[in-house]
């Protein structure tokens, strides 16, 4: 029911809204980059967990300020298009496209490295592919998401990595904690993957709408859900370093499974093993959803193909947007290893966190709710982190960045003069 015409009845409670952060922002990152990130931050690793939250509670202000504004559109894309211009705009939906594109692809390698923790005889990327082929055609042909098997799905999470941590702790070694020189120059770079793990706080801001006295309740919600994210992340990377060495977990693709396999407990490593396959599959399914939500939103304006946005006559999907998504996604995991594609999805994360920070400074201080220094820190730490990446990855971000921008500024360009 609305409220009035083109408006959201505000249903959700403070519990409701940090339920929802809790559930976007406790993926299959953690999974995944743990093992990365510990490679380059050693036992500093929780260091670099705590820097990733605060930059992500600064920028997750902007997000409230910016929903608050413009409640019903929730968008990088549509926030930056206003605010700054439209090729940024255009930019920001790229890149948006870009990153969920490559997350879709980490975490269907690392379901795919997951079961094989249990099953070694498996090819982890011919299960990724396998696994993307079938939520392919999922989307395909019409996924509801269920609010009561999402929170089931997250309570899972949370009770898994609470296994995790209770089960580890009899069996850490201290001597595993011990920084050294090397590590401390890694702690930013730990950050910058690390940061993947955080990906999905802005949700709560996004349905700001929906919340009840949102002014108040977004920003709490935020911060407590992300600070009792980042007690569970520190608890799980300072468990997983204890566990087996920063050395040892930093070559693992499936890294919780191999730090719990320490144990010695076979039933401990198929609860982990079996949790970050469901975690990592939840998130797979929702990346290509958003994927081809926003593909179609861009076709509609014209800044993407118009054939992007077709819909089926039968199950009323944009499916042409979904099969694309997932055929890229399909071909990116047969050709890149985890670090590369974790670092440009990562890459384009913060680059829209970026723009999300440099709209809400440029927000009219009429309608602004926070001080203007909040968005300039984000955008500041936001670019910074954007350093970290290794040039190789950076080369490959940026060109899909300028791809996208030629793209647009050459369909403009026909545009205008074919107005003449």
């Amino acid at each position: 029911m609305s409220s009035g015409e083109g408006r959201l009845e505000p249903t959700l409670s403070l519990f409701d809204a940090i339920s929802i952060g809790l559930g976007a922002i406790i993926g299959g990152g953690i999974f995944v980059v743990t093992g990365i990130a510990a490679g380059l931050a050693g036992p500093a690793l929780i260091l670099s967990i705590s820097i990733a939250a605060i930059i992500s509670l600064v920028t997750a202000m902007s997000f409230a300020e910016l929903t608050a504004w413009l409640p019903a559109e929730g968008s990088v894309y549509e926030f930056s298009y206003r605010l700054v211009s439209p090729v940024v705009g255009y930019s920001a939906g790229w890149m948006w496209i870009i990153s969920n594109i490559f997350a879709g692809a980490t975490v269907s390698l690392g379901f795919g490295y997951y079961l094989t923790a249990l099953a070694p005889t498996l090819d982890p990327k011919l299960v990724a592919v396998i696994l993307c082929m079938l939520f392919t055609t999922l989307n395909c042909v019409g996924v509801q998401e269920s609010a009561k098997f999402n929170n089931l799905l997250v309570i899972s999470k949370i009770v898994v990595l609470g296994i995790f941590i209770i089960a580890g702790l009899p069996h850490l070694n201290y001597e595993f904690f011990k920084i050294q020189g090397e590590y401390l120059s890694g702690i930013l770079p730990g950050t910058f993957y690390i940061f993947f793990a955080y990906g999905g706080f802005a949700r709560v801001a996004v349905i700001a709408e929906e919340v009840k006295d949102a002014e108040k309740t977004v920003p709490r919600a935020i911060l407590i859900a992300l600070v009792a994210s980042a007690i569970i992340y520190i608890l799980v990377g300072g468990v997983a370093v204890g566990l087996i060495g920063a050395e040892r977990l930093g070559r693992s693709n499936s890294p919780l499974a191999e730090a719990i396999s320490a144990a010695g407990n076979p039933l401990l490593l198929s609860i982990v093993s079996i949790g970050g396959m469901l975690a990592t599959a939840s998130v797979l399914l929702t990346s290509i959803l958003g994927v081809s939500r926003m593909a179609y939103a861009m076709s509609i304006r014209g800044d993407l193909p118009l054939f992007l946005g077709k819909i089926h006559s039968r199950v009323k999907t944009p499916y042409i947007s979904v099969l694309t998504a997932g055929s890229v996604i399909a071909v990116l995991i047969l050709l890149l290893d985890l670090r590369d594609i974790v670092a440009v999805s990562t890459f384009g994360l913060l680059f829209n966190y970026s723009l999300a920070n440099l709209s809400a400074f440029k927000l009219d201080s009429r309608v602004r709710r926070y001080p203007r220094p909040l968005p300039a820190i984000g955008l500041a730490t936001s670019t910074i982190l954007l350093c970290f990446i290794q040039p190789s990855t950076l080369v490959m971000s940026i060109v899909f960045l300028l791809g996208g921008i030629i793209h647009h500024m050459l369909k403009k360009s026909y545009l205008e003069s074919g107005d003449k």
